[in-house]
């Protein structure tokens, strides 16, 4: 199978997983906060993570990196969402929050990118 169609195909699963985490964040965590984007992108952070690493270490391969690091995780993390939030967050004069969201993102993506990784080395 093409790579191509790999990234399709764990584009096709990625997608969904991230609207079923935004509409139980919505259902289940109700208030201003951005839950299903940070959810979402927390979650990919932590398995691309885990990806990357086990793509180091040889045993994912150029086809499973095609089908779950960048077909899965790239369409359940969301940029794009989260900048529009941020935007949003600014434009409503809540410089202190948006902020915030932004500082815990990062901080906290790249934290699990990094546990992921090393729970990869651990079963490795």
């Amino acid at each position: 199978m093409g790579e191509w169609l790999l990234v399709l195909a764990g584009g096709a699963l990625g997608a969904p997983t991230r609207f079923l985490i935004g509409e139980g964040a919505r259902r289940d965590l109700p208030s201003a906060f951005h839950w299903g984007t940070f959810l979402a992108n927390m979650t990919a952070s932590l398995i691309l993570g885990f990806l990357v690493e086990a793509g180091t270490e040889g045993t994912l391969g150029a086809t499973g990196q095609a089908l779950l690091s960048v077909g899965f995780c790239g369409a359940l993390s969301t940029w794009s969402t989260f900048s529009s939030e941020l935007l949003s967050m600014t434009s409503a004069r809540q410089a202190a929050q948006a902020a915030g969201y932004l500082l815990v993102t990062v901080a906290l993506g790249l934290a699990l990118s990094f546990t992921g990784a090393a729970l990869a080395r651990a079963l490795w």
